[in-house]
């Protein structure tokens, strides 16, 4: 760092920020990319193989079509091809995953950086201002240029066109690059890395949301293999990006719209990081109470203050998950009963359940993760203490570090039974006008995807505990990747070996003979003896406040 400080003296210290950006990133950022070109590559497998014939698309359309809350979750249909039908399956998640990377990168290297002290020091030198912000930027492109790239080479490695490849690519690739600007904004705007992340994701799924909205409100073709988007969909950058149509119309002109968003957002950031004080946000800090609430005169109650709003956060979003899982039940089973490819993949979830049941299993997969979200994001808040410095001064009180980790612990299981009652009480709400069968379904499904979510909380414990500077990392990779392969693992027909390690696809589900356990006592085996290795292991480590 000190050599980055004497060299950004001149125009070369956005050169060398760039060298050290990507030298700190040299994991993390490949591991996002390839991830994200693996999901693409799966996806034509899937295909292949589940949809190989025409007739087979041409009955997945149509029976979409019918039912357009489905395209809520997937993409917009632009036609039966194989290409285009793999496109309609995949391009909205390609495009989260890279908005993810863009914005955790630009908070990651902007907000954060100010955070931890060293944008101090490199503003300590002549460099201008603006200098990390714009190595911060070039980092971002690079990532989105390389990302783009290689999804265009496993489109045309397929075999699919050239050009529709390429726009496929683009239209990834507008979305990363639109996100950047969101990520940089939002660090401009708040004054913590944890409010800036949690902004610009709101902003990520109210965009996805909207997109998906826009797409079932469109207006279907009259041989039901192509959706013209509502106006809604035209003010998300997400449905900017379906709309370039790969394979179809590859029109450019909708993915150049989330590029300009992205460049008049980074515009203002840029004006923004010019006149602000280092370490300060435009929207000012909240003042604190005179007074503390009797609540935090406890370590346990200090760290629930810290992670309930982002709890909160996660609990609305499974009462909202629960909620779909009852009241689209009869809309799945439709398709089920039509489609042998989707019927085949609701059974592989439910365990030969039926249709309804193996949609709840499906909905309430995401409710696992959403725990597991919310659990990893506890326990790395211990991580962010430590090297904040503030958990030092919990530790020279009377607090020991295994009682320190043990209430995060705590919290975080606590955050798990929240999200999870949520989940059911928004099923419940959501079979209210039905008869209720479901609700079996949806409680065994949530204390399963609970206790799997529990893995990931002593997962993250675990390597929180032995190697303390990749918890966040590593966090967050475990439940992304678990997470690909359990949801889309039967949809890809990826192998049973490789779907089954994941956590969330060993939860127990209603059978048709009673409640099939599954590896229900592997998951809460592995979460009871890692919960107390963690302990154990935290009573050796001494405090590691480097980032």
């Amino acid at each position: 760092m000190s050599t980055i400080a004497a060299t950004a003296t001149s125009g070369s210290g956005a050169l060398h920020l760039l060298r050290q950006r990507l030298r700190r990133d040299r994991v993390q950022l490949p591991l996002w990319i390839l991830g994200t070109v693996a999901l693409a590559a799966s996806a034509v497998g899937g295909v292949v193989e589940s949809y190989g014939d025409l007739d087979g698309r041409i009955t997945v359309l149509a029976t979409v079509m019918a039912n357009p809350v489905i395209l809520m979750f997937r993409g917009l249909p632009s036609g039966s091809g194989e290409a285009q039908v793999a496109l309609f399956l995949i391009l909205p998640f390609l495009a989260m995953l890279a908005a993810f990377m863009s914005t955790f990168l630009a908070v990651r290297h902007t907000r954060t950086e100010e955070e931890q002290g060293r944008a101090e020091l490199i503003s300590a030198t002549p460099a201008a201002r603006v200098t990390p912000l714009v190595a911060t930027i070039v980092h971002g492109v690079l990532a989105n240029i390389v990302l783009a790239v290689l999804v265009g080479l496993v489109f045309i490695g397929a075999g699919y066109p050239a050009p529709g490849s390429w726009v496929s690519a683009l239209a990834v690739a507008s979305v990363g690059l639109c996100f950047l600007g969101v990520g940089l904004l939002a660090a401009q705007l708040v004054r913590t890395s944890r409010g800036a992340n949690s902004l610009a994701v709101w902003i990520l799924l109210a965009t996805y949301v909207m997109s998906g909205l826009g797409n079932a409100l469109g207006t279907p073709s009259a041989d039901l293999t192509r959706m013209e988007s509502s106006w809604l969909a035209w003010l998300s950058p997400f449905g900017w990006a379906e709309n370039t149509r790969p394979y179809a119309d590859d029109a450019v002109w909708p993915a150049l719209l989330g590029i300009g968003v992205g460049v008049v957002l980074t515009a203002v950031a840029f004006a923004v990081q010019s006149v602000r004080d280092l370490g300060e946000g435009i929207v000012p800090q909240r003042h604190g109470r005179t007074w503390a609430p009797a609540s935090l005169g406890s370590p346990m109650g200090l760290v629930w203050r810290m992670t309930s709003g982002s709890v909160l956060g996660w609990a609305i979003g499974g009462f909202l998950t629960g909620l779909l899982a009852t009241s689209l039940a009869s809309v799945i089973n439709e398709i089920g009963t039509k489609v042998e490819a989707v019927q085949r993949v609701f059974e592989a979830l439910s365990k030969s359940g039926g249709l309804e049941s193996g949609m709840v299993v499906i909905f309430y997969l995401m409710v696992g993760v959403l725990a597991a979200c919310a659990a990893v994001q506890t326990v790395c808040r211990a991580r962010q203490e430590e090297v904040h410095g503030t958990a030092e001064p919990v530790l020279a009180t009377a607090v020991d570090r295994v009682r320190w980790l043990a209430d995060y612990l705590v919290v975080a299981f606590g955050a798990v039974v929240l999200i999870v009652a949520a989940a059911i009480a928004g099923s419940a709400l959501g079979a209210a006008h039905s008869d209720g069968s479901l609700m079996q379904d949806a409680v065994v499904a949530g204390i399963g995807q609970g206790i799997a979510a529990c893995v990931f909380l002593v997962l993250t414990a675990l390597v929180f505990v032995l190697a303390p500077r990749a918890t966040i990392v590593v966090g967050w990779m475990l439940v992304m990747v678990a997470l690909i392969i359990g949801l889309f693992g039967p949809l890809f027909s990826l192998p049973d070996w490789l779907t089954n390690l994941s956590p969330f696809t060993q939860t127990p589900v209603l059978a048709s003979d009673g409640v099939d356990l599954k590896g229900v006592w592997w998951l809460a085996g592995a979460a009871a003896v890692g919960a107390a290795a963690s302990l154990v292991l935290m009573r050796r480590r001494e405090l590691h406040p480097t980032a």
